[in-house]
C-alpha cells in the first residue's frame, strides 16, 4: 500500500506543485487548506487512515501550524507521524518553536520540489528503491 501524505496549505499553489510532485514519486496525497478542515477529515473518516506524514504550513487560518502540529502530538494515533513544517519564516525561533511543537523537519519557502522529496523520503525513511518495491 503506498503512503499517504497530507498536506495542509492555505496556498493553492504550494498545495498542488507538493501534490504534484509527490503523486509522481508513487505517494497518495490528501491535501487542504487549513488545519480544521483536514483534522475534520480525519475525525469524520472521510480519510480511510491515518497519514504516514503530515506537511505543514505555519500561517494557516483559524489554527496555525503550531497549534495543529501540537494537536497531532497530543493524540496518541499520531504519535509517530512524521511532521514536515513548510514556512516562509526562516528564524531560529521558528525552528524551535516547530521542534517543541513535535515537528521533525523544517523546510523554507521558496522549496524546490527535490527538497520536498528529499525530506519526505528521509521522514519516512524510504529510499527509491523500497518506493518501487
Amino acid at each position: 500500500m503506498s503512503k499517504l501524505v497530507m498536506i495542509i496549505d492555505d496556498s493553492p499553489t504550494v498545495r498542488k506543485i507538493v501534490e504534484i510532485s509527490l503523486r509522481r514519486e508513487g505517494f497518495r496525497v490528501a491535501a487542504f487548506n487549513d488545519g480544521v478542515e483536514a483534522l475534520q477529515a480525519v475525525t469524520n473518516r472521510e480519510l480511510e487512515r491515518i497519514p504516514d506524514l503530515v506537511i505543514l504550513d505555519i500561517d494557516l487560518p483559524k489554527m496555525n501550524g503550531y497549534e495543529i502540529a501540537r494537536y497531532l502530538r497530543s493524540k496518541s494515533a499520531w504519535s509517530n507521524t512524521p511532521i514536515i513544517m513548510l514556512s516562509r519564516h526562516n528564524g531560529v525561533v521558528d525552528r524551535l518553536k516547530a521542534r517543541l511543537a513535535g515537528v521533525q523537519t523544517y523546510l523554507s519557502k521558496p522549496f524546490t520540489t527535490q527538497t520536498i522529496r528529499e525530506a519526505v523520503n528521509a521522514s519516512l525513511k524510504l529510499t527509491r528503491e523500497a518506493q518501487a518495491v
